[in-house]
């Protein structure tokens, strides 16, 4: 995996990121979700890499990378502290500037990047994803009967470490076959095997669950919006549409300037069509015509 690419951890302040980056042209940064590391991207960068630097980092608490101490609010493991990291990382790294392409969880802190450092990000690319607030002001018994790991996973009363950690892989159920390479999978498998990792992306969640929402929700009320060029795509096979009708329709209220369409795909897009969404983005970042 990741050949010609170079493997580096950086101290960015708050927490240390271990990141594989490589390649040449403008920035690209990638960002996994839950409750996958870096290594998803295995397919996609390679393809990126002739045409851009691509920076694949596990994110705080994920993978590789350190876990801070939380705090009561569970801000440490916000997407903003997130943000933060990654700003600095891309800074470390030499890239003032650059785009983003965040999936699941990642594509929250994609979203907190844009809105939070827009001098910084060039294009924005979300997988698979609507903003946390926007999907909790929209929560109903549907959405809570497929989405009920958010709540699990977010809350302290009896919390969700204990359970995971009892049988991971039971948990996860990850397919080997899917995720296209044995060293992807046993990294995946390294980082939920860690009960450290556990806790840590269940504060994601939790997180999630307040100064997330309470984020997005000041940046609704006070009509900030993502102002660089904005790119949404989103899986046939998961339940993007069943959810929301037109979920395309959700970031034209949270970006100036968005397109988007889904793609034939399951949840995890880098593993089940790398070769397509590799394309989309070099045409979306490039300036060159993206597909309505």
């Amino acid at each position: 995996m990741f050949d010609d690419f170079t493997t580096a951890t950086v101290d960015v302040g708050e927490a240390e990121l271990f990141v594989r980056h490589g390649g040449s042209g403008p920035p690209v940064l990638l960002l996994h979700g839950h409750p996958r590391t870096h290594a998803t991207w295995h397919q996609v960068a390679p393809v990126l890499y002739p045409h851009h630097v691509v920076v694949c980092p596990d994110l705080r608490g994920y993978g590789r990378s350190s876990k801070p101490p939380t705090t009561p609010d569970h801000e440490p493991y916000s997407k903003r502290a997130m943000a933060r990291d990654l700003v600095a990382l891309m800074r470390d790294l030499g890239h003032d500037r650059f785009a983003v392409v965040g999936h699941d969880r990642g594509a929250y802190v994609a979203q907190r990047l844009a809105l939070d450092h827009p001098d910084a990000v060039t294009h924005l690319v979300v997988l698979d994803s609507v903003p946390i607030g926007e999907a909790l002001a929209r929560c109903d018994a549907a959405f809570a009967a497929r989405w009920w790991h958010w709540f699990f996973l977010g809350q302290t009363a009896k919390p969700a470490e204990r359970v995971i950690c009892a049988d991971p892989d039971a948990w996860y159920q990850a397919d080997p076959e899917q995720m296209g390479d044995p060293e992807a999978y046993e990294d995946f498998r390294r980082a939920i095997h860690d009960p450290a990792t556990v806790h840590a992306m269940c504060e994601d969640y939790r997180a999630g669950l307040g100064v997330d929402r309470a984020a997005d929700d000041a940046d609704r009320a006070a009509g900030r919006r993502v102002t660089c060029p904005t790119l949404f795509l989103w899986a046939t096979k998961d339940d993007m549409n069943d959810l929301y009708g037109d979920p395309l329709a959700i970031w034209r209220s949270w970006a100036v300037d968005v397109r988007g369409h889904a793609l034939d795909s399951g949840h995890h897009m880098a593993e089940e069509a790398p070769g397509e969404l590799a394309r989309e983005i070099m045409d979306f970042v490039g300036g060159r015509e993206v597909s309505p």
